[in-house]
């Protein structure tokens, strides 16, 4: 059984008329002929709602009894019992009494939703469950009773009923709402007009946010890619430290404020692996942006600002949203940190936006932590330190009167090598060893200025301080070294446990893990190149970046993936450290290519399978559809050739009507037929040329009755691009379907507006109209919905008039109409010189 529709009105406050709307609708729909019950409606002594619930079924209510009271709430075993079409429940939040058979309303309504039944119910905005804290702080009022949010998400139709504050506190004071003893004291609390404001404030919002997300749903089975608004691409970087979390959520809200924002997340890891971030703050981080919406990426770079900056431009993002430093002012003496430098290197593109958090100024952690690599600065910094001061304390050292003395000396000297060790690494030790040693000797060693050393305890000194030089050098430089394999080792796991939680994820597309490829390797290109044997060509399965090679050779990095695919990258040359991460991207990436043409050959299975079954319907329809009109021509023409019968001149226009009547009927399945076959096999090529849609529309209702179609063309209409033929078949089909199901007497509406850069033509009867699950297979080959008769045609003038018009880059649709009955909109493509300024509205709309 399917599951029933919640339609759900909204308001901002109590009063503004949510059941008022709601039981509006029911009459509405029981003049439309459809089963709607009131399963539970308080109308709370408001006489405009009483009288709303006349003339409408009420399904008993239970009573409960509860603390010595009897309380009354919706018998849910009876509605499911009376099993009706639709039934009205008010107040989704309502927590129901003990003893009731669930807790709260809204999980009633979920059994009647279960059991095929549609519900309209209403909520207020206060009630939602993630918006309490927010509502106790502007109305000072904490609601008890709330309905999770994605009950109400959940809604397959949400309508917000709204008033202006003025409007309601009107209503209150007209007695409308609350009864004079408590009329005062809730227009001087609750209903403030400030309170008012706001509240209806978050209800727009909220609303607008459903709004959002029916959009981008109708975009995306639309297949519109073209921008139709300015997109904000908002871009967090993330440290790893705990402000990411921070930062996550204000660059969330910052995207709530526009409609179609991204929010990008990167981490930027040193390529030596050696990193202050917590793994595992760096996943809850990851967890909380994916749950927000966003995207995290992972990117390899040495200079961050740079890299940052990099990303945010490749992403083509508005925004960057940066956390205040978490140095200590003596910090700062290494650099002006990062988000002073991507600030003043961002231009006028980007806007950066500094954000405070609990962690600023707090520390973290010295900056020797940052690397296991050393860096040219520190290289350079290493050999000054390392040569150039011992050449400095010996200066110092020969200007004091009474030095420190040898010992003193040798000490001080150890020192300077020691710091060159943990600056520069193992050659400028070695060296300032080396360097330390000859001044000791020249300089402080009697005798002063010759090499020549009298006392044994001075030799044993130098010695002995040459020694300890060495060892302190070579041990700083294997801690260093064994410290860069384990970050190495550590990088690499990390990097390939992302490779396979985005796997787990569902990005298998091969683009987004080339993607994924170029991000982590810093690369300006990569491409996932393929050939059949050793002598064939290469040829690119996928690839990203600008100016992919077409070549191995070529490329500045290429990863074999076996032995006629392999892996190339643009930009950089990568050490030989990093290809073994290369090779398990460069393996999925064959993985994903595979899986890519499985899915491809299975389409194409399933196409083949289709048309199977178009031929087998085919078929039935020439065995059966096509017979019928045959048969009429055939039993007319044999009994014109009859010799034993003297027809009049009156039966024999009879016959000849049929027989013309049977003929058209036959031209015009046997055409649909062709038209479909075409489709099916793709040889449709549409003419375009521009056209005004008055010229063809008219030429489409000639296959109709006079007076059964009400034309509405304006003049002003622009141009439309299309192929006249096809579009003439499109409209005539779309016509010809609509006036077959309107009742006698009422005419099919044919309108054309515009909309942006589109024309619309709608095709508007007031028949039975099509349920929502129906309306997507009304348009598959040979379907024919409801009671059409045998003889009406063989289901495909629908399926036809679709074909034609997605040829024409146009669409068909279907939508109820107002009132009952079902509309067909065909969107058409404007000509390109003939685009109007703003689309047609109607004066109420631009009042």
């Amino acid at each position: 059984m399917a599951r029933g529709k919640l339609r759900i009105y909204l308001g901002a406050a109590p009063g503004v008329g949510k059941t008022y709307a709601m039981l509006s609708e029911a009459h509405r729909r029981i003049e439309r002929g459809t089963d709607c019950v009131v399963a539970f409606v308080e109308h709370h002594d408001r006489p405009r709602t009483e009288v709303m619930l006349h003339g409408l079924e009420q399904i008993r209510r239970r009573e409960i009894e509860y603390r010595s009271a009897v309380f009354t709430e919706m018998d849910v075993d009876a509605v499911l019992e009376r099993a009706p079409q639709v039934a009205l429940v008010d107040e989704l939040a309502h927590t129901n009494v003990p003893g009731a058979r669930n807790a709260k309303r809204w999980q009633d309504v979920e059994e009647l939703l279960q059991a095929g039944i549609d519900v309209v119910s209403t909520v207020n905005i206060q009630h939602l469950e993630s918006l309490g804290d927010v509502v106790e702080s502007i109305t000072g009022v904490r609601q008890r009773e709330t309905v999770p949010d994605e009950v109400v998400r959940r809604a397959d139709q949400i309508e917000l009923v709204d008033m202006s504050p003025q409007a309601l506190r009107r209503r209150m004071a007209h007695g409308n709402i609350y009864k004079p003893d408590k009329l005062d004291a809730a227009l001087s609390n609750y209903f403030r007009p400030g309170n008012l404001t706001a509240l209806r404030e978050l209800a727009l919002l909220w609303v607008a946010d459903r709004v959002d997300e029916y959009l981008q749903q109708y975009r995306g089975e639309h297949n519109i890619s073209s921008t139709w608004q300015a997109r904000e691409r908002i871009v967090v970087g993330l440290t790893g430290g705990p402000e990411g979390r921070t930062l996550i959520r204000r660059a969330s809200r910052m995207a709530a404020k526009g409609s179609g924002s991204e929010i990008l997340a990167v981490y930027i890891a040193r390529s030596d692996g050696l990193t202050s971030a917590s793994p595992k703050e760096l996943t809850v981080q990851r967890t909380l942006v994916e749950d927000l919406g966003g995207t995290f990426h992972h990117v390899i770079g040495d200079d961050i600002p740079a890299a940052l900056l990099a990303f945010a431009r490749g992403v083509n993002a508005t925004q960057i949203v940066l956390g205040s430093s978490r140095r200590k002012t003596w910090q700062y003496i290494y650099g002006p940190g990062v988000g002073a430098t991507v600030a003043r290197e961002s231009g006028t593109d980007l806007d950066v936006h500094i954000v405070t958090h609990d962690e600023v100024a707090k520390g973290r952690g010295l900056p020797i932590a940052r690397g296991a690599r050393l860096g040219r600065a520190r290289i350079i910094w290493g050999w000054l330190v390392g040569v150039g001061g011992p050449a400095l304390l010996s200066v110092l050292l020969r200007s004091m009167e009474d030095g420190p003395g040898l010992a003193n000396d040798v000490l001080l000297f150890l020192f300077l090598t020691v710091a060159a060790a943990l600056l520069g690494g193992l050659l400028p030790a070695l060296a300032s060893a080396a360097a330390g040693s000859l001044l000791l000797n020249y300089w402080f060693t009697p005798p002063t200025h010759t090499l020549t050393v009298q006392d044994p305890e001075n030799i044993v000194a130098i010695v002995i301080f040459f020694a300890v030089a060495v060892s302190v050098a070579s041990v700083v430089d294997l801690a260093a070294r064994r410290t860069h394999q384990a970050a190495r080792l550590r990088a690499e796991s990390e990097i390939l446990s992302f490779l396979a939680g985005s796997v787990l994820r569902g990005e298998t597309t091969l683009d987004a893990l080339l993607e994924r490829v170029r991000e982590t390797f810093a690369m300006e290109s990569v491409a996932l190149l393929e050939r059949q044997n050793d002598v064939e060509p290469w040829t690119c399965a996928g690839s990203v970046g600008p100016s992919p090679v077409t070549r191995p050779d070529d490329a500045d990095v290429d990863m074999p993936v076996g032995d006629h695919m392999a892996l190339a990258l643009s930009g950089r040359v990568l050490p030989a450290e990093d290809r073994r991460v290369l090779g398990a991207f460069a393996a999925q990436a064959a993985v994903v290519l595979d899986r890519q043409r499985l899915v491809g050959e299975a389409e194409k299975a399933r196409r083949l399978a289709e048309g199977n079954r178009i031929r087998t319907a085919l078929l039935a329809a020439v065995s059966h559809d096509l017979r019928t009109p045959l048969a009429a021509i055939k039993a007319a023409v044999s009994s014109l050739r009859s010799d034993d019968v003297a027809w009049s001149e009156d039966d024999e226009a009879e016959l000849l009507e049929g027989i013309e009547n049977g003929a058209d009927r036959l031209d015009h399945l046997v055409g649909n037929l062709l038209d479909m076959s075409r489709l099916q096999t793709g040889t449709v090529t549409p003419l375009i040329r521009e056209i005004d849609l008055d010229e063809v529309v008219p030429m489409a209702l000639g296959g109709v009755p006079e007076g059964s179609v009400e034309l509405d063309i304006p003049e002003t209409l622009p141009m439309v691009a299309v192929d006249p033929g096809l579009l003439e078949r499109t409209v005539a089909n779309v016509v010809e379907n609509a006036v077959k199901y309107s009742p006698d007497g009422t005419p099919v509406t044919v309108a054309a507006s515009t909309l942006g850069d589109r024309v619309e033509l709608r095709v508007s009867d007031r028949g039975p109209g099509v349920p929502d699950e129906g309306k997507r297979r009304i348009f598959e080959p040979f379907q024919r919905y409801g009671d059409a008769p045998r003889g009406a045609g063989v289901g495909l003038g629908l399926a036809v008039a679709r074909g034609f018009a997605e040829s024409m880059g146009g669409t068909l649709d279907a939508e109820d109409t107002p009132g009952g009955g079902m509309t067909m909109v065909l969107t058409l493509k404007t000509a390109a010189d003939h685009v109007p300024a703003s689309p047609d509205l109607s004066p109420q709309v631009t009042s």
